[in-house]
């Protein structure tokens, strides 16, 4: 767990010296500086290089000026010094990003046929390439193999879901597509070190049960029409990146922390869906699925009739009993977090506890007062109790420290 302190008030309390406050105060503000040069660097690199693709409009171009700028940035890495780096790494991947951008373009311009796997195969060469030069390049050159090798991810990916597309994919085959998107997303992010870029991997990972965004005026990220079996598919990944964060390098810990927590809050945007129209399990997996209207299978009827004996054969989870399930998971998640500092899921089951009571308040008890009073009378014995477990936590930590009057 990444700690909040009040470098301050350590001094004051004799915990910290100031040189030592100095130096924590430097480090924060040099890792908040590097953040926004990165994203200053990076929003610019894309902008030059779509400028340039399409302002040039010309292959032959866009081939000459991309090979002209790669081998200008590269030298310039080679034989300039620190403070020309930044220079060279955005001549080298504008260089690269014309050379691969305006291949694609072209390829799906005007060889749609075989532009998927074109795309597909070069993108793996680049990637590989780059995996291999990152891990022996020298500090100059390493920001750009890194992207490089994500430019390589890009096309690979943006190839196979051409093809995945253009033939008309579904079923199983839809499913293994994006379970292997996710893997290669989280492989690419853990391998340049880029958590933002891991945490992407969730986004195809959650459409394996063909999840969307649409509720009727309203768009939650991640709707799913199968609320429960999604909660068990980030169930899965949950325990798997606890397993993989206790059982690796630091490193790795970090990538797995931040896809297990965003599979948390994946988990209760489905929840949340749950308690508003509970879930009929495998309704559109295994089930009728969706009524289209206009389609000739059948009628409306003839669909109404063949959901209502699916409903009879599987389970029904109604929305009050979702609305009770919730409520003892956050709270089951609420003291587990606590008790083994994992920071990043506590605030998400303290963020989403606020939601689910917010969604009840509006959705469900609004006009039952008696529901609020027996609401904040369970409140306070579980306020209680929270502050009791954080004063015995603290002294198993530190049996010598001093008590603490209750808030």
């Amino acid at each position: 767990m990444h700690a909040v302190a009040d470098t301050g008030r350590l001094v004051a309390d004799g915990i910290i010296t100031p040189a030592q406050a100095g130096e924590i105060e430097a480090r924060a503000r040099e890792a908040m500086i590097g953040l926004a040069v990165n994203t200053i660097l990076v929003t610019g690199i894309l902008a030059a290089t779509g400028g340039l693709i399409f302002w040039l409009a010309s292959p032959l171009a866009v081939a000459i000026g991309g090979t002209l700028t790669l081998l200008c940035g590269l030298a310039v890495l080679l034989r300039g010094g620190a403070m020309l780096r930044m220079f060279g790494n955005a001549a080298t991947l504008i260089g690269a990003g014309m050379l691969l951008g305006g291949g694609a373009l072209e390829l799906l311009d005007n060889h749609p046929d075989y532009a998927g796997a074109v795309m597909l195969v070069a993108g793996a060469l680049i990637a590989l390439l780059s995996a291999l030069a990152l891990r022996r390049a020298r500090e100059p050159a390493r920001f750009s193999a890194a992207a490089i090798l994500l430019m390589g991810l890009a096309l690979h990916l943006g190839g196979l879901a051409y093809l995945v597309g253009d033939n008309a994919v579904s079923g199983l085959p839809i499913s293994v597509y994006y379970l292997y998107t996710a893997a290669v997303i989280a492989w690419g992010g853990w391998r340049v070190d880029v958590r933002l870029i891991t945490a992407l991997a969730v986004v195809p990972f959650a459409q394996m049960l063909d999840t969307s965004t649409f509720y009727f005026h309203a768009a939650y990220v991640f709707f799913s029409p199968e609320p429960t079996l999604s909660i068990l598919q980030m169930a899965l990944l949950i325990c798997g990146c606890l397993w993989l964060a206790g059982h690796s390098d630091d490193r790795l810990a970090r990538h797995a922390r931040v896809l297990m927590v965003l599979a948390f809050v994946v988990a209760n945007l489905c929840a949340l869906v749950g308690t508003l129209w509970g879930d009929v399990v495998g309704e559109h997996i295994w089930g009728p699925g969706r009524y289209r209207y206009g389609d000739a299978t059948y009628s409306y009827e003839e669909f109404a009739a063949l959901r209502e004996r699916f409903r009879d054969s599987t389970l029904v989870i109604s929305r009050d009993a979702y609305t009770a399930l919730w409520a003892l998971a956050l709270i089951a998640m609420l003291v587990w977090a606590g008790l083994r500092n994992q920071r990043g899921l506590f605030n998400a089951a303290l963020t989403f506890a606020a939601i689910h009571a917010y969604t009840q308040l509006f959705e469900s008890f609004w006009d039952e007062p008696l529901a609020y009073v027996v609401a904040g009378l369970t409140a306070i014995p579980l306020a209680w109790g929270a502050w009791r477990l954080n004063l015995w936590l603290r002294s198993r930590a530190a049996p010598a420290s001093s008590p603490h009057a209750a808030p």
